[in-house]
């Protein structure tokens, strides 16, 4: 059996793909895409020009519930057609004779992904401005989706989504930490005596900023939103407050792979608040909150995904990926932001 790209069986795969009747000319080749630190992408090029994109889990042993490419497929199916901008989905797999994990293909969506500040510096700042603003609309649109019609009413639970979040990464941090670092536990007791109490259950993304959304910067516009591992029902504030941890600005001081947004003509975090508010009309008193459970969230999957590479190099990324000074940074982050917002 050969193998080329790393995770992949190329000839079983490009046999699946042709089976589909998407008009993939042989041969087909395979190469890794994107920043991702999480489920594997990779784009599929055939002879004929044609162009698509797959994904699968990452390599060696994941935690339960990790990177389950098969529930992406579901979500990504059921929002086909809504107002929620989505690759189409043209497969999914999980026979063992093509892989050793679920494969999902989907259509490729031409665009630009700001996935660093080199791809941010090719646009202008009013051009960055306008692309900033169009991701809380988009958020807007997500959080709008009739769960009822989309048949998603069954994705998760409804119980209160803060008390699911704390419990859910407490125990990742258990299972993937690489040391110890008192702070994750002492924010995990912050977060849970300032709990605000959840009105609606909408869906969530989960995991939305730049990296994750393809764009048109000529219009303006979100074309496709990507990487739905994480999506689940809950709180809306919960994904704009995600989209706020991963939005640095300028004076933040802190390094890492997600500083594009500092770039000029990006908006502000309280301009991606306001422009939400006006989107959806709905109160973002309680943002702060969620904004501080966001990094907390973000530094543990970080180590996560730290704790993945040292235990299988075959799963860093093109940039290499997060370190522990890194997670310490996102965590310190976190604990000033927490103490800006009041929470004690």
């Amino acid at each position: 059996m050969r193998v080329n790209a790393v995770g992949l069986n190329e000839e079983a795969v490009s046999a699946w793909i042709a089976g589909l009747g998407v008009g993939a000319i042989a041969p087909l080749t395979f190469e890794r895409i994107g920043n991702g630190q999480s489920n594997l992408t990779y784009a599929v090029n055939d002879a004929g020009g044609g162009r698509w994109v797959l994904r699968r889990p990452p390599l060696g042993t994941l935690l339960s519930s990790a990177h389950d490419v098969v529930r992406e497929h579901r979500i990504l199916s059921s929002l086909q057609g809504s107002k929620v901008p989505v690759p189409k989905i043209l497969g999914l797999t999980e026979d063992p004779e093509i892989t050793d994990a679920p494969l999902v293909l989907m259509s490729y969506v031409a665009g630009v992904v700001l996935d660093g500040v080199p791809a941010a510096e090719k646009l202008t700042p009013e051009q960055r401005g306008a692309v900033g603003l169009a991701l809380p609309r988009t958020l807007g649109r997500i959080h709008g989706v009739d769960l009822e019609d989309t048949g998603l009413t069954d994705l998760a639970s409804h119980k209160p989504y803060a008390e699911r979040q704390l419990r859910r990464w407490s125990a990742q941090w258990e299972k993937s930490r690489t040391r110890d670092v008192p702070a994750v536990e002492e924010l995990a007791a912050v977060l849970s005596r300032n709990i605000p109490e959840q009105s609606e259950v909408a869906l969530v993304h989960g995991d939305f900023h730049l990296n994750n959304v393809i764009v048109d910067p000529d219009e303006g516009e979100v074309l496709s939103v990507v990487d739905w591992e994480l999506c689940t029902l809950g709180e809306p504030l919960a994904d704009l407050g995600a989209l706020l941890a991963y939005w640095p600005e300028a004076g933040d001081g802190v390094a890492g792979p997600f500083m594009a947004s500092t770039l000029e003509g990006f908006p502000s975090r309280a301009e991606l608040v306001e422009a939400y508010a006006e989107r959806t009309g709905r109160d973002v008193a309680n943002v702060g909150y969620w904004h501080v459970l966001a990094l907390w969230k973000l530094a543990i999957i970080a180590e996560g995904v730290l704790r993945r590479i040292l235990d299988d190099p075959r799963n860093t990324a093109k940039d290499g990926g997060p370190t522990a000074t890194l997670v310490d940074g996102i965590i310190d982050r976190a604990v000033r932001t927490a103490a800006d917002e009041g929470l004690a």
